[in-house]
């Protein structure tokens, strides 16, 4: 679950980072109050759930609280589309009004978990204020890290490595590695999957701020956080998502045009694979799980075809906590119902098959069954590429 900077900060703060002071505002009027009250200059911040804002127009300086409240005015409501949104952007309902620093370095200050060792690494880099992939590329060397033991999270001479590495003065270290350690004591408390802090700004007096904030939460982990849930923004993700998690499935949005129903995410994967290798594009990851009922398919195939962009259909599952016939009831209910006008390319096997292919076949539907993957694939191509829609 993503969540907006200023409640990223908010948690950070409460952890004892240090960040500048700011307030949340959703209309023009809140927006000068706040300026008013931190002085009159500050920073009008667009929160959305997207890098790049700054580059897209959604970050300004104002001068005073008139200038933020001409600038809020453009801002609110305004489409803002960055690399990280695509085209279709985002519209902007809420600001982040923020004092301004005086600025003195830019540094980067972030966790991730690396599959490959199974424990969080805290990275670190000079080279702040720019996006971390930039400067992986053309200065790894600028990246430092750290292993987080677990039940351990960064540690005092962890951080004062990762201070002076980045060049931060004597004077500064002290505060620098707090602000590190404070940041993965928030990371491991709040189950957090990612914690960026970019730009972590040293100023001109040698304080130490973490002047942007981007924290994504474990959506597993929540039940153990109540709190946490409510800063779930559901104007933020995309409407079929948030529907599938209603219902406890698993939907992301893609930009292709065959809808594709799995069950198990590494089959899902190789789903997505074969239909590009075949020379489609998968229009969405939706995997049911290995042990959805009826009404659960029904839900999952209602969401796949409402969007519009799906030429075709490929269903493709194997059968074993999840049976081919219920599956098969599933799709053909849903179907029926739903006055499906896609075609649709079925591939099964398992627990029931045999059942599951006689539900299919004798249903007066618009199905094909396919006979295995790569069969599969080839067929929901070749009907997606007829526009197969009707």
């Amino acid at each position: 679950m993503k969540i907006h900077e200023y409640q990223a900060k908010a948690i950070l703060a409460r952890y004892g980072v240090p960040v500048p002071r700011g307030e949340v505002a959703y209309t023009v009027e809140e927006a000068e109050a706040a300026a008013r009250k931190l002085g009159g200059s500050v920073v009008v911040k667009a929160q959305i759930h997207a890098g790049g804002r700054g580059k897209g127009g959604g970050v300004k300086v104002a001068g005073d609280a008139t200038e933020a409240a001409a600038i809020s005015k453009k801002i609110l409501g305004m489409k803002l589309v960055t690399h990280q949104t695509g085209p279709d952007g985002r519209i902007v309902q809420r600001l982040l009004i923020e004092e301004t620093l005086p600025i003195e370095r830019e540094l980067y200050l972030g966790i991730v978990l690396d599959r490959n060792q199974g424990k969080a690494v805290f990275m670190a880099s000079s080279a702040g204020g720019m996006e971390i992939e930039q400067v992986a590329a053309a200065t790894p060397h600028l990246i430092l890290r750290e292993t987080m033991e677990p039940g351990f999270a960064l540690q005092p001479f962890q951080a004062r490595t990762l201070a002076f590495g980045m060049g931060v003065p004597a004077a500064s270290v002290r505060a620098a590695s707090d602000a590190m350690m404070a940041l993965a004591k928030a990371y491991d408390d709040i189950d957090a999957s990612l914690a960026e802090i970019n730009p972590f700004i040293l100023t001109k007096d040698g304080k130490v701020y973490a002047l942007d904030a981007k924290i994504n939460l474990d959506d597993n982990a929540l039940y153990r956080h109540k709190d946490l849930i409510e800063l779930r923004d559901l104007n933020e993700e995309d409407p079929l998502e948030v529907e599938a998690s209603r219902h406890g499935l698993n939907y992301i949005k893609l930009d292709g045009t065959i809808g594709c129903m799995v069950n198990g995410a590494g089959l899902a994967m190789a789903t997505m694979d074969i239909v590009k290798y075949a020379g489609g594009s998968p229009a969405n990851f939706l995997d049911v799980g290995g042990g959805a009922n009826a009404e659960q398919i029904r839900n999952a195939f209602r969401i796949l075809i409402s969007d519009k962009s799906v030429h075709a259909v490929f269903i493709n599952i194997f059968g074993g906590i999840l049976r081919c016939d219920v599956l098969a009831t599933g799709v053909v209910d849903a179907a029926r119902e739903l006055h499906v006008n896609v075609p649709i390319v079925v591939r099964m096997e398992g627990t029931n098959v045999e059942k599951g292919r006689e539900i299919i076949t004798t249903s007066g539907l618009n199905f094909t069954i396919a006979e295995g993957m790569r069969d599969g694939a080839e067929k929901v191509v070749a009907l997606a590429n007829g526009k197969g829609r009707s």
